[in-house]
């Protein structure tokens, strides 16, 4: 900071002396051109005949450059305050997140992805870079961009913005989510390729959204409305399009929706889906065989798991002798591959588990044998009391089941609709992609 005042005496002498930059350029005799530097403190006088003349006082060319300049305002009569001293840091908002943000959503295209400039577009891509740096309700959102705590509101001019205008750009971005979905799966999926779809839930406050009704909770709030909403991505995860179901729709249904939004709105006939074994159903399989181009990856049940691993059945726990993976047939899945793992690490856990509940069991049974012993033969133990009821809670018999025994997880076969492969020459249990 330069504080300008009335010059005394002492800055009159001052003024008398400066600074004199006598640094010159030369060339070396190999063409390298140098600089040398050379700074002088001179005083300036008049001698006795009253010519004027020049004395070197100091050398200055060591000292840095702020310091040479800090001293060269100070001979010019100014006076130098200590920044921290003088100044007070009031407030500092935080720009280098939002700028982050901004970087990538520029590099991702989505404020062209959006739309044409206007207001709502501005508000609801502010919105996302928000949700991104600092995710709050639209009420906090407002606030913190009315409250200058972020150079979003700034960016954009947003500081002014309410809650009826956030609503109003979600509503305009609603009338834009055909187009953008459409120009996501242009991006994002191609004819024959592989469309991912799952649904989830989240609970709901309040009693005037239409959408709310009882269901699954896949967030654990029993008791609680909830909306559902299915996402459909590529393989690598990139969300392509959304859609919001009442709280008590189930995967199957949904799934429905995801091959029309697929074949009609987005015009690829030929595309494989994927999903659990909860969404893709029978009857859904049964539809996906009417449409053309259309297979699917999906997950057998445990009961269609164990009637294959029955005696006599294709699967067999000699098909991963020496490799996890298995290709095999059967009457009940026409025209579909079969594709069997065998997952070692969960067949280990399985085995550490039923051998803690035989453990568990021996001890609840010698608790009932000691207790019989005690009190003689002629006693009858109540099955809902004491070590009965142990065995009960613990499901004991369960620990006899062939499939957990054995290690085969109910999501171990895999079906595909597609033509089995002749095998391979060199692994007769590959599956080919």
């Amino acid at each position: 900071m330069i504080v300008s005042g009335r010059m005394t005496r002492w800055d009159m002498q001052l003024a008398r002396m400066h600074i004199d930059n006598a640094s010159r350029q030369y060339v070396t005799s190999g063409g390298e051109r140098r600089v040398s530097r050379c700074f002088l403190l001179r005083r300036s006088y008049r001698d006795q005949n009253g010519a004027p003349r020049n004395e070197t006082l100091a050398n200055l060319s060591a000292l840095p450059d702020h310091v040479i300049e800090a001293l060269g305002k100070m001979l010019k009569g100014a006076a130098l305050v200590d920044a921290e001293a003088a100044l007070e840091v009031e407030r500092s908002v935080p720009h280098g997140n939002a700028a982050a943000a901004q970087v990538m959503a520029r590099k991702l295209g989505l404020e062209k992805l959006l739309g044409r400039p206007c207001r709502q577009r501005d508000i609801a891509y502010a919105l996302i870079l928000s949700r991104a740096v600092r995710p709050a309700s639209k009420l906090s959102t407002a606030r913190w961009w009315q409250d200058g705590d972020t150079t979003l509101a700034a960016d954009f001019g947003l500081a002014d913005c309410c809650t009826d205008d956030i609503y109003a750009a979600m509503d305009w971005l609603v009338s834009r989510q055909a187009d953008i979905e459409k120009q996501l799966a242009a991006r994002h999926l191609s004819p024959g390729g592989i469309a991912m779809f799952d649904l989830s839930s989240s609970w709901v406050e309040g009693s005037a959204c239409e959408l709310a009704g009882f269901g699954h909770s896949r967030d654990g709030k029993r008791g609680r409305k909830q909306v559902e909403y299915g996402l459909l991505t590529d393989p690598a995860g990139r969300p392509v399009a959304v859609e919001v179901f009442k709280g008590n729709t189930s995967d199957a249904v949904s799934f429905t929706t995801a091959i029309t939004r697929v074949r009609d709105d987005f015009g690829i006939g030929e595309m494989i889906m994927v999903g659990d074994r909860g969404m893709i159903t029978k009857t859904r399989i049964s539809d996906l065989r009417k449409l053309p181009g259309m297979d699917w990856i999906t997950a057998l049940k445990a009961p269609a798991i164990a009637a294959l691993a029955r005696d006599g059945g294709p699967l067999q726990m000699s098909l991963f002798d020496t490799q996890n993976l298995a290709e095999i047939t059967h009457p009940d899945y026409p025209g579909e591959r079969l594709i069997c793992c065998h997952n070692r690490f969960l067949g280990a856990e399985r085995a550490r588990k039923r051998q803690a509940l035989l453990q568990a069991t021996e001890a609840e049974l010698a608790k009932i044998a000691a207790s019989v012993q005690r009190a003689g033969w002629k006693t009858r133990i109540r099955s809902g009391s004491g070590p009965a009821r142990s065995l009960t809670r613990r499901k004991s018999a369960s620990i006899s089941s062939p499939i957990s025994a054995r290690g085969v997880s109910p999501s171990a076969a895999m079906r595909r609709r597609s033509p089995p492969r002749p095998p391979s020459t060199e692994s007769t249990s590959s599956a080919p992609a």
